[in-house]
């Protein structure tokens, strides 16, 4: 029988900031036949620095921007890369001929270069090698460091690994058709080749929006790895099938490639269009430093979108499928941020009754909702894995 769970969180009055996920101690109960949890956060609806819970839909519609020049102290996005180690794994396909950029044929810079071998993945790694696994992938567009919080609430009890896509991040963005195309297939055999490489065995993964299909892909094939599968805001439903515009607009032909170079478009607006939250300009910037620095993450993300596009369909329907068989033996469980401006809630708790998956409502959190309410939800994917199947009250 599919369950559904409404997590609930109730703060301390001194431990929570008004406008801030932050601090919250959560409260799990059980009822006998129907698991209720309920995830409550409250705001005075004031605008500041942080987070904006309930923020009025105009906030998150992508805002203008001017100035964001780097500042002459280190910044986050300095000390992020600090946490993090590069892992070389998947070989580089190709006649190692010079990337040149698609518009007017020039040879592009190093960073839009293959390696010459194997591809550099940007990995942080946290917790206590010993314990259970944990590997948390980010969505489309977004980075590792969008799990900065969930990473570490459960690196007190396990060894959780995050990592930048192959054109995201901190780790290696071709420029297309040399070396690397950023269709789905190679994504799924990319992971394949990171996960291997980094000597996991028996594992979880975390996976947020529209990477879950190429997880789900390359879970199909190795099941006997997998312990738990968590997916927060997958395309579920025949609905998802269609990027939303503000992501298909970076597949049109050359304005795409346009837009795709554009900071403010590229990290700014995908980010802020899919939930109501307003981000702190400190983290925005983060984000946007890839945009900043080369033209290869602007058209790794064209590519990207091209791809999606054209097979997202096909992932979708084979994931929909793939979860819904008796073959599926991977413990799995949807986390839903019921905020998500992205993808409707439509048919999400009727597919996972019929699927049998553990669901597991979030009402304040929005697409990101690793970035929205990270320490949160940290805590739900611990009792998930932990607890999965108790009758718990703390």
């Amino acid at each position: 029988m599919a369950i559904q769970a409404n997590f609930s969180f109730l703060p301390s009055k001194s431990s929570l900031h008004p406008h801030s996920c932050n601090s919250v101690t959560p409260k799990l109960k059980f009822s006998d036949e129907r698991r209720k949890f309920r995830f409550l956060i409250k705001s005075s609806g004031e605008q500041g620095e942080d987070y904006l819970i309930d923020a009025p839909v105009s906030v998150g519609d992508g805002f203008s921007f001017s100035g964001g020049k780097f500042g002459d102290g280190s910044s986050r996005s300095d000390e992020w890369f600090k946490r993090g180690k590069y892992v070389k794994a998947h070989p580089v396909y190709g006649t190692g001929e010079k990337a040149k950029d698609p518009i007017f044929g020039l040879t592009m810079a190093g960073s839009s270069q293959a390696s010459t071998d194997v591809f550099r993945w940007f990995c942080v790694e946290s917790g206590n090698a010993s314990k259970p696994s944990i590997v948390l992938i980010h969505g489309f567009p977004s980075q590792a460091y969008s799990y900065r919080k969930v990473l570490d609430v459960l690196s007190k009890d396990y060894h959780v690994i995050a990592f930048d896509w192959l054109g995201f991040g901190f780790s290696d963005k071709p420029q297309p058709k040399y070396g690397f195309d950023y269709t789905l297939d190679e994504y799924v055999s990319s992971l394949e080749s990171l996960i291997n490489e980094l000597g996991l065995d028996k594992l979880s993964i975390i996976v947020q929006g529209y990477f879950a299909p190429v997880i789900v892909k390359y879970a199909s094939k190795h099941q006997e790895k997998l312990k738990d599968l968590i997916l927060v805001n997958p395309p579920l439903t025949n609905e998802h099938v269609k990027l939303p515009s503000t992501l298909s607009v970076f597949s049109n032909f050359l304005l795409g490639e346009i837009f795709s170079q554009d900071p403010l478009r590229a990290s700014d607006k995908t980010l802020t269009s899919c939930g109501p939250y307003k981000m702190k300009e400190e983290d925005m910037m983060v984000y946007r430093r890839p945009y900043l620095t080369s033209g290869s993450s602007g058209f790794a993300l064209n590519a990207l979108s091209r791809t999606m596009k054209k097979d997202l369909k096909r992932y979708v329907e084979e994931m929909r499928k793939t979860l819904s068989t008796d073959s599926w033996k991977v413990r799995t469980t949807i986390c839903w941020g019921q905020r998500d401006r992205w993808l409707n809630y439509d048919g999400v708790e009727e597919y996972c009754k019929g699927a049998k998956h553990e669901l597991v409502e979030l009402p304040s959190a929005g697409h990101h909702a690793q970035e929205d309410c990270g320490d949160e939800l940290g805590g739900i994917i611990a009792q998930v894995i932990r607890k999965r199947g108790l009758n718990i009250t703390t």
